[in-house]
């Protein structure tokens, strides 16, 4: 594992952007795992920048979201889909049949969760994995006690968890109390993974990813247990290492 020290989010926004921009140059048709929330925002507003002064392009790449809320209608403003066209898809040359998120309003969400592990095989599996950190140590939304071998799947999203999304929900919309993740399991099997940390409100979690147990009690432990994983965080986040 290894820990690439940022200063702040601007430049854990750049630093991930680089190895982003490396990777889509290196493949020839590279598959990206994507995640939503304000930590990847600055690293997409980047990636935009590339893209259009044709220093990247996503002409050939394919890319698969972490998750969905359940409930949510992909033109919901609220939801995942929404997030990705807004901060990302719309303005670069990605094809949108390209562009995979969970859907939050699947007839049969079992269906739902055996279909996108399909596509993610048959994509070649997934280059490199972008993730954030949960205050509870969450990826993806798998919450502390999911089984490190669960694949895509239906969670019950914890109570820390909503309360830290609420901010993204407009007024009188509450956060769904589910959502369609993919599973630890199908995490662990990207070729690549980089997780983003910033602020203070992360420094806890940081410092018990990097110097607590491997425990299904706090699922970005099982990191730990991938040959290939870099941290980007920021001084903040760092603030209470050792």
């Amino acid at each position: 594992m290894k820990l690439i020290k940022a200063v702040d989010y601007t430049d854990m926004s750049n630093l991930a952007c680089d190895l982003i921009v490396q990777k889509l140059k290196d493949l020839a048709e590279p598959v990206l795992g994507l995640a939503t929330g304000s930590t990847p925002e600055g690293l997409y507003e980047c990636l935009i920048k590339k893209n259009k002064q044709g220093e990247i392009t996503f002409e050939n790449t394919t890319s698969f979201n972490l998750d969905e809320y359940i409930g949510l209608a992909d033109d919901n403003p609220n939801s995942y889909h929404y997030f990705m066209n807004e901060k990302l898809f719309d303005h670069v040359n990605i094809a949108k049949e390209r562009a995979h998120v969970p859907s939050g309003v699947a007839k049969d969400f079992t269906e739902e969760c055996e279909q996108y592990e399909k596509m993610i095989t048959e994509a070649g599996g997934i280059d490199v994995q972008l993730l954030g950190l949960g205050v509870n140590g969450h990826i993806g939304f798998n919450e502390p006690g999911t089984s490190f071998s669960s694949r895509t799947h239906v969670v019950e999203l914890d109570e820390s968890t909503r309360n830290a999304n609420a901010h993204f929900f407009a007024s009188g919309w509450e956060v769904p109390s589910q959502a369609i993740s993919m599973g630890i399991e199908t995490i662990m099997e990207s070729k690549e993974i980089i997780l983003l940390a910033s602020g203070e409100k992360k420094a806890e979690a940081i410092a018990r990813l990097l110097n607590g147990e491997v425990s299904e009690a706090f699922p970005a432990s099982v990191l730990h247990n991938h040959a290939n994983v870099t941290i980007i965080a920021d001084e903040a986040a760092r603030s209470k290492l050792k």
